[in-house]
């Protein structure tokens, strides 16, 4: 039985691996759970899933939960908690789900002990990615995306070790504006934002997938993962979101991973990996979906697209002043404060006025981070 620590358990992905592993019974056993303040989604999983110990980011809602259940597990609090549970604890796999830049240190601290990293969080690899995958080489510690991106590319490439990759094409959605004129972009609402077409997520990575930031991360994130330039790193936009990724090999073929929209899927394999195990999820008629279409991105309309790209080709710490910039932007957006349209923007601003580091160490990533964060705060 496989000991797992879940780094951000009440998020839509850290929910949909509890439900994973519910219903593998035997196979797994949740050690650790994790949360920033949320602490009246933690409770209930707590008394259903027995962890030994628990973090709450948040020092006061953590001392809130201590009161509430009193001896029935351990609770951590703050940054220095998060460290230590992913240190000191006793787990096998580490599901890094907590978003934005936060899960950056308990994630090396797990990578550090040589754990298997299941991760969701596209921030760790944009922000430090040169970093990470050092670390991860260097004490066998392997990273499993959790992504549906990342997971199909990751499948793609199973057995393909010794053939080389002409091109990596990263699907996606297009989100609710893809039919949207560029000048209509000004009048979108918060709500409008939210009303993903495919995809039920939280609100930061939602807004992502509205501005075409998320692909944006995401082809940052399989320039580490996968080991490839970025000129080899390509976008499709594919309304249906069946065809998760694409892999063409040097011959020209391309291998694809299909499924319906549904982060059980690449959750489960990044747990199971390498076997794949028996479930009840939907599955995929490809009858019934009748037809899949594919079309180039607009990185006109879509600037976040553009600046991703760009931030990529620069190296260093442009990444990380990307993230950011967006982390602050977006939520600028969802607090009613700055336009839709103004988020690139304000990512852009950052870009041309924070400096770039290049081979950063952790302290120079996190004071890029500081920098950047306090700037674009500054910035109506």
């Amino acid at each position: 039985m496989k000991k797992v620590l879940i780094l951000g358990s009440t998020g839509s992905i850290g929910i949909n691996v509890l439900n994973v592993i519910k219903n593998l019974p035997g196979k797994f056993k949740v050690t650790a759970l994790t949360v920033n303040s949320r602490i009246d989604l933690l409770e209930p999983q707590i008394y259903e899933f027995n962890p030994e110990i628990v973090v709450v980011k948040d020092n006061n809602l953590g001392e809130e939960l201590k009161k509430r259940i009193g001896n029935k597990c351990i609770v951590y609090t703050g940054v220095e908690g998060l460290c230590r549970i992913a240190s000191e604890s006793d787990y096998d796999i580490f599901v890094g789900a907590m978003v934005g830049s936060a899960g950056l240190l308990p994630t090396i601290e797990a990578v550090k002990r040589g754990k298997r990293i299941a991760l969701a969080n596209k921030e760790t690899l944009v922000v430090a990615g040169e970093l990470i995958t050092y670390l991860a080489k260097r004490h066998n510690a392997p990273i499993l995306p959790i992504d549906s991106e990342h997971s199909a590319i990751f499948q793609c490439i199973e057995g393909e070790k010794d053939n080389e990759i002409e091109k990596i094409i990263l699907t996606a959605s297009g989100g609710p504006f893809l039919n949207r004129k560029k000048e209509e972009l000004e009048k979108v609402t918060l709500a409008e934002a939210l009303n993903h077409p495919n995809w039920k997520m939280g609100n930061k990575i939602t807004i992502d997938s509205a501005s075409l930031m998320n692909k944006g991360l995401e082809i940052i994130e399989a320039r580490w993962l996968f080991g490839v330039p970025g000129e080899k790193i390509d976008v499709l936009v594919h309304p249906q979101s069946i065809i998760h990724s694409m892999v063409q090999f040097v011959d020209g073929s391309i291998k694809a991973q299909l499924g319906l929209p549904d982060m059980k899927l690449p959750i489960q394999y990044a747990l199971t990996y390498p076997r794949r195990a028996a479930n009840n999820f939907v599955r995929t008629n490809l009858a019934d979906i009748g037809k899949l279409t594919f079309m180039e991105p607009d990185i006109d309309k879509f600037e976040c697209l553009k600046l991703a790209y760009f931030a990529m080709n620069e190296g260093g710490t442009a990444p990380c002043t990307l993230n950011a910039a967006n982390e602050i932007a977006v939520d600028k957006f969802l607090k009613g404060k700055i336009k839709f349209t103004d988020i690139p923007v304000l990512i852009r601003k950052a870009l041309e006025k924070i400096k770039n580091y290049h081979s950063p160490d952790l302290n120079t990533i996190f004071e890029c981070d500081r920098e950047t964060r306090e700037l674009v705060l500054s910035l109506n």
